[in-house]
């Protein structure tokens, strides 16, 4: 199964806000399209920021009981740069990003930087949302049959929420990481756990062998 990209997931259909948005303009479009977040655009389309809710509630409290309505606009509260990606890449890399940065959504651009499309983190995690069933398929034909050449009943293959476990006894201790690694490949799989043994461990030094030329 090819791995989809961000641009085939990604929302095309944008809310999105001016460096001189008001306060009262932002709380009004997060609550309104019922939304944590909106990229703040410059003249030529490009992303300058991305004001959050949380932002908001930050600029708030910074000012106290004061009302900031009047006063701030999008270009002091957002937060910059921006984190983006572009189209073409990989869902998986995207949602990689996503967490490292601790971020929900992830305004898309082109070459140029403008804006083209909007990720959320709810958009990354359809194309995780596979049936268990077509997981264990995948991992019996592309992991047991493909990757190590064994017959299909020779490794038990359990899929409950994503969560592959792998069963049963392969040749070569060496074989048993290129299968858990191949699993983590495909899409929809959340985890991996490994209950693999094997009758060859390959991965030993030959000390033996060593010592017994000495003697």
């Amino acid at each position: 199964m090819p791995t989809r990209t961000v641009g085939e997931v990604m929302t095309g259909d944008v809310v999105r806000a001016r460096r001189t948005t008001p306060f009262e303009e932002l709380v009004r479009l997060l609550a309104h399209h019922r939304i944590n977040g909106v990229p703040v655009l410059d003249e030529d389309d490009k992303v300058l920021g991305v004001v959050s809710g949380t932002d908001l509630l930050r600029a708030r409290a910074r000012r106290g009981g004061r009302d900031p309505a009047r006063a701030v606009v999008a270009g002091d509260v957002m937060s910059t740069p921006a984190v983006t990606v572009h189209p073409e890449q990989t869902v998986p890399d995207a949602a990689r990003l996503m967490e490292r940065r601790g971020v929900e959504r992830l305004p898309v651009v082109d070459e140029e930087d403008r804006l083209v499309g909007i990720a959320t983190r709810r958009d990354l995690l359809r194309v995780f949302l596979r049936a268990d069933g077509d997981i264990r398929r995948q991992v019996t034909e592309e992991v047991v049959v493909g990757v190590l050449g064994l017959p299909a009943e020779a490794v038990r293959v359990r899929v409950r929420d994503g969560v592959v476990t792998l069963d049963g006894r392969v040749e070569l201790r060496s074989q048993v990481p290129e299968a858990v690694h191949a699993a983590w490949r495909l899409e929809g799989v959340v985890g991996v756990m490994n209950a693999l043994t094997f009758r060859v461990d390959d991965c030993a030094p030959p000390a033996a062998a060593g010592r017994a030329e000495v003697a």
